[in-house]
């Protein structure tokens, strides 16, 4: 495995890339946000906003957010509601699992706070297990069936009521390194990203589900979608996620702070709204060499929160290790042992980067704390 030189992301992260110097594309691009004339992407969205604001008439809705409560999703409410005085419709999808504390009472407050209507979809829970286990043991995608939602059920909503402006947050691709890997404000491609694309609607039905059954499963048609103009925020604004949180919580979110201390991450207000959803992001790790404490600790180096040796101390504390209160909510909705459960994880050990030690766990042959020099500070 090779490391990037500044924020230690391996290249195993699908479609990063490095340059000659050993720099990842994600930290490429945080560099280039420097040089970017932000007064002229705000005008752009000024723009944006101008040409959409009333397309309902004085009371309708005139814009789509994406939101699951979290931090971001705040900091959109407020940038379209507040500072661009549009009457957003906040959508989003249940994952079915059961919520935090925090959970709960973000998605109630985002609403609140910003005083905006919420439209939420609660996907049919029958199927919902029955695509679960598939994709789980087949793939190692057991969110597949609700990333699906989150990417296509905005867009369906969106022609329903007639608003063709979708907001979302990051692109992620972009930001972090992924194969779309272009700055642009468009959304339009985000399905295709991977995480929601790859298995067919036809195996899904395969598995024993009914066509009637997967409503809203699939995107629109390309004729519909051209219908529609969804937009990164972060296109326009510069992003940054801590900064998000430090202004969501102002404005009344939780983190899980007395709730849930996490055993796989190293901070405590990304995807805080239920513990199952975090093992699909953990999955990661036995795949990749990576998981959620290295996707922070990698942004709080760009950040120029921590240092490297910070990041790698909590990168070799955190990233193995997912925490037993995901697994176990995990294991309770779908009905799995937690030994079938780590059964079924083996498999998705890739070998090429991981061998077992003397107790049998899974480790990686080339840990970033073990590479000489790695953590001078550039």
């Amino acid at each position: 495995m090779r490391y990037c030189k500044r924020c230690l992301m391996p290249d195993t992260r699908p479609g990063i890339t490095f340059n000659e110097e050993g720099v990842c594309s994600a930290c490429q691009h945080y560099d280039k946000m420097k040089e970017i004339d932000w007064e002229k992407r705000w005008e752009e969205l000024e723009t944006l906003a101008h040409k959409y604001k009333g397309i309902n008439g004085k009371n309708g809705y005139d814009c789509i957010i994406a939101v699951s409560g979290g931090k971001d999703s705040h900091y959109q409410t407020y940038i379209f509601k507040e500072v661009l005085h549009m009457n957003p419709l906040l959508v989003t999808v249940e994952d079915n699992f059961p919520m935090t504390q925090a959970g709960i009472h973000n998605l109630k407050n985002i609403s609140e706070e910003f005083s905006c209507d919420i439209i939420s979809m609660k996907p049919n829970i029958k199927v919902q297990k029955i695509v679960m286990r598939n994709t789980f043991e087949r793939y190692g995608k057991p969110t597949y069936f609700i990333d699906r939602y989150i990417y296509t059920y905005p867009l369906h909503m969106a022609l329903k009521f007639g608003i063709p402006l979708i907001v979302y947050g990051e692109n992620v691709s972009y930001t972090y390194g992924g194969a779309d890997d272009e700055d642009t404000y468009s959304a339009r491609k985000q399905i295709f990203n991977g995480v929601a694309s790859g298995i067919s609607t036809e195996e899904i039905v395969s598995y024993g589900v009914k066509e009637e059954e997967l409503f809203f499963f699939d995107p629109p048609s390309n004729e519909d979608l051209g219908k529609l103009d969804p937009v990164y925020l972060s296109y326009f604004v510069p992003w940054n996620s801590y900064r998000n949180y430090v202004f969501a919580k102002r404005r009344g979110f939780h983190d899980l702070t007395h709730e849930w201390e996490r055993t796989h991450h190293v901070e405590n207000f990304d995807q805080v709204d239920s513990r199952a959803y975090l093992v699909h992001s953990w999955l990661k790790y036995p795949k990749f060499g990576h998981a959620s404490a290295t996707d922070y600790a990698s942004r709080l180096l760009r950040y120029g929160l921590i240092t490297k040796r910070e990041a790698i101390k909590l990168i070799k504390e955190h990233d193995h290790n997912l925490d037993p209160l995901a697994v176990r909510d995990f294991c309770e909705f779908l009905g799995y042992r937690e030994s079938e459960f780590w059964n079924i994880v083996d498999k998705f050990y890739n070998r090429d980067i991981f061998e077992k030690n003397e107790f049998g766990e899974w480790v990686l042959k080339e840990p970033v704390w073990k590479v000489e020099g790695i953590d001078r500070e550039m």
